[in-house]
Protein backbone atom coordinates (compact mmCIF):
# COMPACT_ATOMS: atom_id res chain seq x y z
CA UNK A 1 0.00 0.00 0.00
CA UNK A 2 2.56 2.32 1.03
CA UNK A 3 4.77 1.21 -1.64
CA UNK A 4 1.94 2.03 -4.43
CA UNK A 5 1.34 5.35 -3.01
CA UNK A 6 5.01 6.34 -3.24
CA UNK A 7 4.76 5.41 -6.63
CA UNK A 8 1.86 7.50 -7.89
CA UNK A 9 3.86 10.63 -5.87
CA UNK A 10 6.96 9.44 -8.19
CA UNK A 11 5.74 9.20 -11.24
CA UNK A 12 3.09 12.38 -10.97
CA UNK A 13 0.01 10.29 -10.82
CA UNK A 14 -1.55 12.80 -8.34
CA UNK A 15 -5.30 12.11 -9.22
CA UNK A 16 -5.06 8.45 -8.41
CA UNK A 17 -6.41 7.50 -5.11
CA UNK A 18 -5.56 4.72 -3.38
CA UNK A 19 -7.80 2.62 -0.52
CA UNK A 20 -7.79 -0.36 1.18
CA UNK A 21 -10.79 -2.66 1.45
CA UNK A 22 -9.59 -5.11 2.54
CA UNK A 23 -11.09 -5.09 5.55
CA UNK A 24 -14.67 -4.47 4.05
CA UNK A 25 -14.17 -7.49 1.87
CA UNK A 26 -14.64 -11.52 2.25
CA UNK A 27 -13.26 -14.23 -0.32
CA UNK A 28 -14.41 -17.37 -0.68
CA UNK A 29 -13.01 -20.02 -2.67
CA UNK A 30 -15.01 -22.75 -4.55
CA UNK A 31 -13.37 -25.01 -6.34
CA UNK A 32 -13.80 -29.05 -7.23
CA UNK A 33 -15.30 -30.62 -10.49
CA UNK A 34 -19.30 -29.85 -9.49
CA UNK A 35 -18.24 -26.16 -8.36
CA UNK A 36 -20.34 -24.86 -11.55
CA UNK A 37 -23.52 -27.12 -11.01
CA UNK A 38 -23.14 -25.56 -7.31
CA UNK A 39 -23.11 -21.89 -8.21
CA UNK A 40 -25.36 -22.48 -11.25
CA UNK A 41 -28.15 -23.27 -8.69
CA UNK A 42 -27.87 -19.80 -6.74
CA UNK A 43 -27.08 -17.42 -10.05
CA UNK A 44 -29.31 -16.65 -13.11
CA UNK A 45 -25.57 -15.57 -14.80
CA UNK A 46 -24.46 -17.90 -17.49
CA UNK A 47 -21.36 -20.40 -15.96
CA UNK A 48 -20.49 -21.84 -19.24
CA UNK A 49 -17.28 -22.62 -20.44
CA UNK A 50 -17.88 -20.42 -23.19
CA UNK A 51 -19.75 -17.57 -21.33
CA UNK A 52 -17.58 -17.77 -18.15
CA UNK A 53 -13.99 -18.56 -19.52
CA UNK A 54 -11.04 -19.11 -17.46
CA UNK A 55 -9.31 -16.27 -16.14
CA UNK A 56 -12.64 -13.90 -16.92
CA UNK A 57 -14.49 -11.88 -14.12
CA UNK A 58 -18.06 -10.66 -13.36
CA UNK A 59 -20.41 -9.98 -11.21
CA UNK A 60 -22.99 -11.89 -10.23
CA UNK A 61 -25.77 -12.41 -7.90
CA UNK A 62 -26.65 -14.63 -4.83
CA UNK A 63 -29.28 -14.32 -2.56
CA UNK A 64 -29.70 -10.71 -4.72
CA UNK A 65 -26.11 -9.87 -2.94
CA UNK A 66 -23.66 -8.71 -5.28
CA UNK A 67 -20.85 -11.13 -5.69
CA UNK A 68 -17.55 -10.76 -7.96
CA UNK A 69 -16.92 -13.77 -9.30
CA UNK A 70 -13.36 -14.63 -10.79
CA UNK A 71 -12.63 -17.86 -12.73
CA UNK A 72 -8.98 -18.54 -11.21
CA UNK A 73 -7.86 -21.10 -9.20
CA UNK A 74 -5.23 -21.96 -6.60
CA UNK A 75 -5.81 -25.78 -6.75
CA UNK A 76 -5.75 -26.29 -10.37
CA UNK A 77 -9.83 -27.20 -10.14
CA UNK A 78 -12.17 -26.06 -11.78
CA UNK A 79 -13.79 -23.10 -9.76
CA UNK A 80 -14.18 -19.41 -8.66
CA UNK A 81 -12.97 -17.11 -6.47
CA UNK A 82 -15.80 -15.18 -4.88
CA UNK A 83 -15.75 -11.59 -3.54
CA UNK A 84 -18.23 -10.04 -1.27
CA UNK A 85 -18.76 -7.45 1.54
CA UNK A 86 -18.20 -8.69 4.93
CA UNK A 87 -21.60 -7.63 5.59
CA UNK A 88 -23.02 -10.13 3.83
CA UNK A 89 -20.22 -12.90 4.09
CA UNK A 90 -22.22 -14.78 6.05
CA UNK A 91 -25.08 -15.39 4.14
CA UNK A 92 -23.57 -16.14 0.74
CA UNK A 93 -21.75 -18.74 2.65
CA UNK A 94 -24.85 -20.29 3.94
CA UNK A 95 -26.21 -20.01 0.33
CA UNK A 96 -23.18 -22.29 -0.55
CA UNK A 97 -23.10 -24.50 1.69
CA UNK A 98 -26.68 -25.44 1.03
CA UNK A 99 -26.63 -25.65 -2.36
CA UNK A 100 -23.80 -28.03 -2.78
CA UNK A 101 -25.21 -30.41 -0.07
CA UNK A 102 -26.05 -33.12 -2.46
CA UNK A 103 -22.66 -32.78 -4.23
CA UNK A 104 -20.82 -33.37 -1.19
CA UNK A 105 -19.48 -29.87 -0.73
CA UNK A 106 -17.38 -29.75 2.45
CA UNK A 107 -14.96 -26.75 3.96
CA UNK A 108 -11.26 -26.84 3.21
CA UNK A 109 -8.51 -25.45 5.41
CA UNK A 110 -5.14 -24.05 4.05
CA UNK A 111 -3.64 -27.28 4.63
CA UNK A 112 -5.79 -28.78 2.17
CA UNK A 113 -5.00 -25.53 -0.67
CA UNK A 114 -1.15 -25.84 -0.07
CA UNK A 115 -1.06 -29.80 -0.97
CA UNK A 116 -2.80 -28.59 -4.18
CA UNK A 117 -1.01 -25.84 -4.80
CA UNK A 118 2.01 -27.31 -4.64
CA UNK A 119 0.94 -30.32 -6.97
CA UNK A 120 0.49 -27.69 -8.93
CA UNK A 121 3.51 -25.47 -8.62
CA UNK A 122 1.55 -21.98 -7.73
CA UNK A 123 4.22 -20.07 -6.19
CA UNK A 124 3.35 -18.97 -3.16
CA UNK A 125 5.10 -15.10 -1.25
CA UNK A 126 6.68 -15.55 1.65
CA UNK A 127 7.21 -19.06 0.50
CA UNK A 128 9.11 -19.49 -2.78
CA UNK A 129 8.81 -15.77 -3.59
CA UNK A 130 9.41 -12.30 -1.77
CA UNK A 131 10.08 -8.87 -3.32
CA UNK A 132 13.71 -9.72 -4.12
CA UNK A 133 12.84 -12.98 -6.23
CA UNK A 134 13.79 -13.20 -9.76
CA UNK A 135 11.28 -14.39 -11.51
CA UNK A 136 13.46 -15.83 -14.19
CA UNK A 137 14.99 -18.47 -11.30
CA UNK A 138 11.04 -19.17 -9.46
CA UNK A 139 9.93 -19.91 -13.48
CA UNK A 140 7.64 -17.11 -13.54
CA UNK A 141 9.03 -16.02 -16.99
CA UNK A 142 5.60 -16.05 -18.33
CA UNK A 143 5.02 -12.95 -16.08
CA UNK A 144 6.90 -10.95 -17.57
CA UNK A 145 7.28 -9.04 -20.68
CA UNK A 146 9.39 -6.52 -21.98
CA UNK A 147 7.60 -5.93 -25.20
CA UNK A 148 5.93 -3.39 -23.55
CA UNK A 149 6.81 0.49 -22.73
CA UNK A 150 8.52 1.61 -19.75
CA UNK A 151 7.07 -0.03 -16.35
CA UNK A 152 8.68 0.29 -12.77
CA UNK A 153 11.03 -2.48 -12.83
CA UNK A 154 11.76 -3.04 -15.92
CA UNK A 155 15.56 -1.91 -16.50
CA UNK A 156 16.12 -4.18 -13.62
CA UNK A 157 14.60 -7.06 -15.86
CA UNK A 158 16.56 -6.72 -19.03
CA UNK A 159 19.25 -8.22 -17.59
CA UNK A 160 17.73 -10.27 -15.18
CA UNK A 161 17.39 -13.66 -17.24
CA UNK A 162 21.08 -13.82 -18.18
CA UNK A 163 23.87 -16.41 -16.94
CA UNK A 164 21.45 -17.84 -14.20
CA UNK A 165 22.82 -19.73 -12.22
CA UNK A 166 19.99 -21.18 -9.97
CA UNK A 167 16.62 -21.97 -10.46
CA UNK A 168 13.44 -22.95 -8.40
CA UNK A 169 12.89 -27.04 -8.55
CA UNK A 170 10.38 -29.78 -7.55
CA UNK A 171 11.29 -32.70 -5.51
CA UNK A 172 9.27 -35.48 -4.69
CA UNK A 173 9.86 -38.19 -2.40
CA UNK A 174 8.96 -41.58 -2.45
CA UNK A 175 7.18 -41.34 1.22
CA UNK A 176 4.54 -38.93 2.03
CA UNK A 177 5.27 -38.89 5.42
CA UNK A 178 8.81 -37.65 4.95
CA UNK A 179 7.70 -34.02 4.80
CA UNK A 180 10.66 -31.57 5.01
CA UNK A 181 9.45 -28.52 7.96
CA UNK A 182 11.42 -25.98 5.37
CA UNK A 183 15.16 -24.63 5.34
CA UNK A 184 16.53 -27.83 5.64
CA UNK A 185 19.79 -28.91 3.59
CA UNK A 186 20.27 -30.22 0.57
CA UNK A 187 22.82 -32.20 -0.73
CA UNK A 188 24.87 -33.76 -3.53
CA UNK A 189 28.12 -35.36 -2.36
CA UNK A 190 27.65 -34.37 0.97
CA UNK A 191 27.74 -30.79 -0.57
CA UNK A 192 25.04 -28.53 0.28
CA UNK A 193 23.68 -27.11 -2.81
CA UNK A 194 20.29 -25.44 -1.33
CA UNK A 195 17.55 -25.54 1.22
CA UNK A 196 14.18 -26.50 1.55
CA UNK A 197 11.57 -23.27 0.67
CA UNK A 198 8.33 -25.23 1.34
CA UNK A 199 7.44 -28.41 0.98
CA UNK A 200 4.22 -30.39 2.04
CA UNK A 201 2.03 -34.03 1.50
CA UNK A 202 0.81 -33.78 -1.88
CA UNK A 203 -2.33 -36.49 -1.74
CA UNK A 204 -3.65 -36.72 -5.06
CA UNK A 205 -0.04 -37.73 -6.44
CA UNK A 206 0.60 -39.52 -2.72
CA UNK A 207 3.82 -38.48 -2.28
CA UNK A 208 5.97 -35.77 0.12
CA UNK A 209 7.02 -32.58 -2.49
CA UNK A 210 9.65 -29.84 -1.40
CA UNK A 211 10.63 -26.70 -3.80
CA UNK A 212 13.81 -25.39 -3.59
CA UNK A 213 16.11 -22.90 -5.56
CA UNK A 214 19.39 -25.55 -7.05
CA UNK A 215 21.94 -24.93 -8.87
CA UNK A 216 21.17 -24.68 -12.53
CA UNK A 217 23.52 -27.90 -13.31
CA UNK A 218 21.83 -29.89 -10.68
CA UNK A 219 18.27 -29.44 -12.00
CA UNK A 220 17.85 -31.49 -15.00
CA UNK A 221 14.88 -33.97 -14.20
CA UNK A 222 15.18 -37.05 -12.41
CA UNK A 223 18.39 -35.74 -10.32
CA UNK A 224 18.87 -37.54 -6.89
CA UNK A 225 19.38 -35.16 -3.89
CA UNK A 226 19.72 -35.95 -0.48
CA UNK A 227 17.66 -33.99 2.06
CA UNK A 228 18.91 -33.83 5.52
CA UNK A 229 15.53 -34.06 8.13
CA UNK A 230 16.29 -34.23 11.66
CA UNK A 231 19.35 -35.58 10.98
CA UNK A 232 18.39 -38.45 9.02
CA UNK A 233 19.27 -38.58 5.06
CA UNK A 234 15.79 -38.95 2.40
CA UNK A 235 16.29 -39.01 -0.95
CA UNK A 236 14.40 -36.83 -3.68
CA UNK A 237 14.02 -36.94 -7.18
CA UNK A 238 14.08 -33.36 -9.53
CA UNK A 239 10.32 -33.41 -11.41
CA UNK A 240 9.15 -31.41 -14.15
CA UNK A 241 6.66 -29.15 -13.49
CA UNK A 242 3.68 -29.51 -12.54
CA UNK A 243 3.15 -32.28 -10.78
CA UNK A 244 -0.64 -32.78 -11.67
CA UNK A 245 -2.75 -32.17 -14.29
CA UNK A 246 0.06 -30.11 -16.75
CA UNK A 247 -2.06 -29.18 -19.39
CA UNK A 248 -4.72 -27.51 -17.41
CA UNK A 249 -7.33 -29.40 -18.52
CA UNK A 250 -9.43 -29.48 -14.54
CA UNK A 251 -9.10 -25.92 -13.79
CA UNK A 252 -10.34 -25.05 -17.62
CA UNK A 253 -13.10 -27.57 -17.78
Amino acid sequence: MGWLEKMCRQLGYNEIKIRDLSKDLACFGIWGPNARKILSKLTDTDLSNEAFTFMSSKILKIADIDVRATRITYVGELGWELYISRADALQVWSELIAAGEEFGLRPCGYRAIESLRLEKGYRAWAGEINSETNPYEAGLSFAVSLKKENFVGRAALLNANENLTRKLTALTLENIKDVPMGNEPILINNRVIGRVKSAGQGYTINKAIAYAYLPVENTKIGTKVDIEMFGIIKTATVQEEPLLDPQGLRMKS
